[in-house]
């Protein structure tokens, strides 16, 4: 062993093997926790497996990337010819595909991991009109007075 912790992880195999140690007496003994003694234990009989240095990446992931790619192909179509896509309608394609609910966020997350984007902000209302604006504008007043109480 080049560092201290590749001879803590080959003595949490040695020590059980050669002298019949427990998890707990072979903790005690290179001053490692249990869990980590167990950890390393079972690392050791994966040979060749690179160890894990850190947790991320998707977990808990209903789909692969591939299969969100594939699930994503027809919506960008139909986006393309719409010239605009709605998240609610893939949302309940998205349970119905996956067969149990999810969160909207969960949908948002996945265009997100694809490169979709919202690409112009709803800056006004839909139903606005300039001209009722104005003309309230016009003639409203400049103050309010006060409440009386």
């Amino acid at each position: 062993a080049k560092t201290a912790a590749e001879l803590r992880a080959a003595l949490a195999v040695v020590l059980p093997a050669r002298f019949g140690l427990t998890r707990k007496q072979t903790a005690q003994a290179i001053g490692l926790s249990t869990s980590r003694v167990g950890g390393l234990r079972a690392a050791a009989q994966k040979p060749g497996a690179e160890p894990k240095n850190s947790h991320g990446g998707r977990r808990r992931q209903r789909l692969s990337l591939p299969q969100e790619k594939a699930f994503l192909t027809p919506w960008e179509e139909q986006a393309k010819t719409a010239g605009m896509m709605m998240v609610p309608p893939l949302h309940q394609a998205l349970e119905k595909h996956l067969g149990s609910k999810i969160h909207h966020s969960q949908v948002y997350r996945m265009l997100a991991r694809h490169g979709w984007r919202k690409v112009a902000p709803d800056s006004t209302h839909p139903k606005t009109d300039p001209a009722v604006q104005e003309a309230w504008k016009k003639n409203s007043q400049r103050w309010w007075p006060k409440p009386s109480n």
